[in-house]
C-alpha cells in the first residue's frame, strides 16, 4: 500500500463508511451523494490495489486493510481537532462564532430570551444553536458549549452547575381552577408520560414506583409535547417548574418532587475555557440561568 497516494479526502471516505456501514450514511455524513462515495471508494481501492470493505446486504464491513486505514483516519482527525481547539483557545477577542447545544425544552423555556439578550449585548458574536436531545461531542467540535441537565457531567469537560431543575405535577388550569392536589389523590386520574424514545428513565421509574404508570395511556416523546398535551385535556403530567409555571393555561398541583430534581450544567472543552467569547458567554448565560432557577 503506497501511503503517499492517500489523501485526507480518501481517509474521510473510509472513516465515514466505517462509521455508518453504508454508502448512503457516509454520503449524509460528508454532505455528498452516495454515488460520489461509491465512485471515490472504487477509485481508492483500484489505486491501492486492495479491497477496503466487504460488501453484503447488511452493509459495508471494513477488511483488514480498511480497518488499518480507519485507524489512521481517526488518529488524523483527532490531531486536526486538537489543533483547531488549541488555536481557538488563543482567541481572546469578543467576536467570532459560538456553537451551543441544548434541549428543545431548555431553549423554549429558559434560553431563547437569554440568547437574544446576549446577541444584543455582544453583536460581534454569532450564535449557532443545535436543538437536540442527543448528546453532541464537544471533543469533536460538534459544539463549543453544552447546556444540559445531568447528574453526571463528562469528566472530559469543564464547566459549572448553574442550578437544579425542579419538577412538579401540572394540570389544565381551566379544569383544576388552581387547586392543589396531594399526589396520593391523583393516582385515579389519567396521566401523560414520556415515551421510551424520550429516554427519561428517571421519570419513568418515578411514575412506576408511585403507581401512576398504569394510569398512563398517553405518552409523548418530548417534554414540550407533554406540556401541550396537558393543556389540551384533563390528564396530568410531571413537567419542569420553569416550563409549567410560565404557562398561563397550566397550574401546579403538587410541591416539587424531590426525587426528580436534576442539576443543570453549562459545559465546554478545556481547550476552549480561556477563549474570551466562550468565557463571557458561559458567565452571562450561567448567571441568567442561576437566577431563573432560584
Amino acid at each position: 500500500m503506497n501511503e503517499q497516494q492517500i489523501r485526507w479526502d480518501d481517509l474521510q471516505i473510509v472513516s465515514a463508511i466505517a462509521d455508518t456501514g453504508t454508502l448512503s450514511g457516509a454520503g449524509r455524513q460528508l454532505g455528498i451523494s452516495h454515488a460520489t462515495v461509491f465512485r471515490r471508494l472504487t477509485n481508492l481501492e483500484s489505486q491501492l490495489g486492495v479491497v477496503l470493505f466487504e460488501r453484503a446486504r447488511t452493509g459495508y464491513t471494513p477488511s483488514a486493510a480498511g480497518e488499518d486505514l480507519f485507524t489512521v483516519a481517526k488518529r488524523v482527525q483527532e490531531d486536526i481537532t486538537g489543533v483547531e481547539r488549541r488555536l481557538a483557545g488563543k482567541d481572546l477577542k469578543l467576536s467570532g462564532t459560538i456553537r451551543v447545544t441544548t434541549t428543545d425544552t431548555l431553549f423554549a423555556g429558559l434560553l431563547a430570551t437569554s440568547f437574544e439578550q446576549f446577541r444584543g449585548d455582544f453583536s460581534d458574536i454569532k450564535l449557532e444553536v443545535v436543538i437536540s436531545n442527543q448528546v453532541h461531542s464537544l471533543s469533536k467540535r460538534e459544539a463549543d458549549v453544552a447546556i444540559r441537565p445531568t447528574g453526571n457531567p463528562p469528566e472530559t469537560l469543564v464547566g459549572r452547575k448553574v442550578g437544579v431543575i425542579r419538577q412538579s405535577v401540572y394540570g389544565q388550569r381551566h379544569h383544576w381552577q388552581n387547586r392543589r392536589a396531594p399526589l396520593d389523590t391523583l393516582t385515579g386520574y389519567q396521566w401523560i408520560g414520556p415515551d421510551t424514545h424520550m429516554g427519561n428513565r428517571a421519570l419513568e421509574t418515578w411514575m412506576a414506583r408511585n403507581g401512576v404508570s398504569e394510569c398512563c395511556s398517553y405518552r409523548v416523546d418530548s417534554m414540550l409535547g407533554m406540556q401541550i398535551a396537558t393543556r389540551s385535556g384533563r390528564a396530568v403530567a410531571v413537567l419542569p417548574d420553569y416550563l409549567g409555571d410560565a404557562d398561563p393555561e397550566l397550574c401546579r398541583l403538587t410541591d416539587p418532587i424531590t426525587d426528580l430534581g436534576i442539576p443543570l450544567w453549562i459545559l465546554t472543552h478545556p481547550d476552549l475555557k480561556r477563549v474570551k467569547r466562550i468565557r463571557e458567554f458561559t458567565r452571562v448565560i450561567g448567571e441568567g440561568l442561576r437566577q431563573a432557577l432560584d
